[in-house]
């Protein structure tokens, strides 16, 4: 079987990959109200917390400005759209992605590295809970999901001391690459809307 192309792609590629199938789900939404799995968020906020951190972020790390988008709060979709092409320019551009880029937490590299690092792989993982809250196809590619769990599995200790993960959902010794990941970051793999009621 051939490796997954979303390992082998390059930062550019990789991320038209993973922000379609985002897209994908974005555009099936009918309900932006609809209860998402991360506690207290609807699904507008899935697509609000992906839009809005990452221009923070680079602009605060490298001298690339980053466009104005419509209001995730009042049109998600709009917003998703558009913060997806200014991320694809700053990737297709070899200028700007090759850029230089500081943080204190993550240290130094070139920007299109640290989106690729930081922000791709956050939106691949918010995918599921998009799908979720919304009852689309939550299927992430079972290869991506078993590298991305080898590596963040040494980084226990210090990924629940930042906050952004919640406590380990446990999971059979024997599920699927999926499920072991949703469960690693804090999501319950059996979450559905009807269990928050």
């Amino acid at each position: 079987m051939a490796p997954s192309e979303l390992l082998t792609a390059e930062p550019a590629r990789r991320h038209r990959l993973i922000a379609d199938e985002f897209a994908r789900r974005v555009h099936g939404t009918r309900d932006w109200s609809a209860a998402a799995p991360v506690s207290g968020w609807a699904a507008r906020d899935v697509v609000a917390h992906l839009v809005e951190w990452l221009p923070g972020f680079v602009t605060g790390g490298s001298d690339v400005g980053w466009p104005t988008v419509p209001s995730p709060a009042e049109d998600p979709a709009a917003a998703w759209d558009a913060h997806q092409r200014a991320v694809q320019d700053v990737l297709d551009d070899p200028e700007t992605a090759g850029a230089d880029f500081t943080n204190q937490h993550t240290g130094s590299m070139p920007l299109g590295e640290a989106i690729d690092r930081f922000y791709t792989s956050d939106v691949f993982l918010h995918t599921w809970d998009l799908a979720r809250a919304t009852g689309q196809d939550e299927t992430l590619d079972p290869e991506m999901c078993a590298v991305m769990l080898s590596e963040m599995e040494p980084l226990d200790d210090l990924l629940r001391s930042s906050g952004q993960y919640g406590a380990a959902v446990p999971v059979p010794d024997d599920a699927d690459p999926q499920t072991r990941l949703i469960g690693f970051i804090g999501r319950d793999p059996a979450w559905s809307a009807s269990s928050t009621r």
